[in-house]
């Protein structure tokens, strides 16, 4: 308990700081790449595999790990690169990811390095793989990949969202009237879930691509109100993951704004573990959502709406 205690303490010394931790790693061929550790549960060398019937082709089989049966993904393949064939020499990253276990097949594992948000950017325009890359850094003149892990695991498994009966209800958009939800998240795949998932609350939404980007947004949006941001924006729903600023610092610059203190703050986010309530108190953001069930997020925009 002490152990889990002190990593506690120790990760939420990142919050507010904008940093985070990655795992290097690499696939097939020279470029590098990174997850952050929160995600990561171990790594250890690949075990020998199972296949299961129809499989799906970046599947490279399933592995008994720790009395659970975990799908182990090519992560090179799910990307659009060669497959990686020596398991024998490779490693699995197990990760948790929206509420499940998975294994990342890499070909090799390297370091863990400690890095500011402030020097992770979003991929350039046009960059070759740039679809599957979430956000690029430079470590000791290297280029370093972030990938889309939610893009990559909704291609494999695509997600519903769907609301339940009786959580849909248009009224909630027409009691709102002209205010905005914000939805900032780094991914494509995951803002356009969280968009299709709330549409049928008939609420008006703004999209931001990163911490940065909706901080920026809020400040032209709080510019434009004669007295609180809450006059135009009723609700923030953040990642936390995101190049140039996360969403606990995001959070903890809105709490922090007098004209914005009161406008609530959802995180959503498919880091979980033990430290997310720790570092949801600490930024002070209103609720914490796991991704990604649609009815629980839903239920929870309702809720802090009607608390306005």
């Amino acid at each position: 308990m002490a152990g889990i205690l002190d990593s506690v303490n120790q990760r939420t010394q990142l919050v507010g700081q904008n940093r985070l931790e990655l795992l290097l790693f690499k696939l097939v061929g020279r470029q590098t790449f990174g997850i952050n550790v929160f995600k990561v549960r171990e790594v250890l060398q690949c075990p020998r595999l199972s296949s299961l019937p129809k499989q799906n082709d970046y599947i490279k089989g399933v592995a008994h790990i720790r009395g659970q049966t975990i799908s182990i993904i090519d992560l090179s393949k799910a990307t659009g690169g060669s497959e990686i064939v020596q398991t024998d020499d490779s490693f699995i990253i197990i990760a948790e990811y929206n509420r499940s276990v998975q294994g990342f097949l890499v070909a090799g594992v390297e370091r863990i390095v400690t890095l500011s948000w402030k020097d992770i950017m979003p991929p350039p325009e046009g960059a070759g793989k740039s679809s599957y890359l979430t956000a690029v850094t430079e470590i000791e003149n290297e280029m370093v990949s972030i990938l889309d892990v939610e893009k990559i695991l909704n291609e494999i498994s695509p997600v519903s969202t769907d609301l339940s009966e009786g959580i849909a209800d248009t009224t909630v958009g027409e009691d709102l009237g002209e205010r905005l939800v914000m939805i900032a998240d780094d991914s494509t795949v995951a803002r356009n879930q969280v968009k299709r998932a709330l549409e049928p609350l008939g609420i008006k939404m703004v999209l931001a691509k990163n911490g940065h980007d909706a901080l920026e947004q809020l400040k032209e949006i709080d510019s434009q109100c004669q007295n609180k941001i809450t006059e135009r924006v009723a609700l923030m729903i953040s990642d936390i993951e995101m190049p140039e600023m996360d969403g606990y610092t995001l959070t903890a610059e809105v709490k922090a704004n007098e004209r914005m203190r009161e406008m609530p703050v959802i995180l959503h986010t498919s880091l979980s573990g033990v430290f997310n309530n720790a570092m949801v108190e600490k930024v002070g953001a209103e609720d914490f959502i796991p991704k990604f069930h649609p009815d629980e997020l839903a239920t929870a925009v309702k809720k802090w709406l009607k608390m306005d």
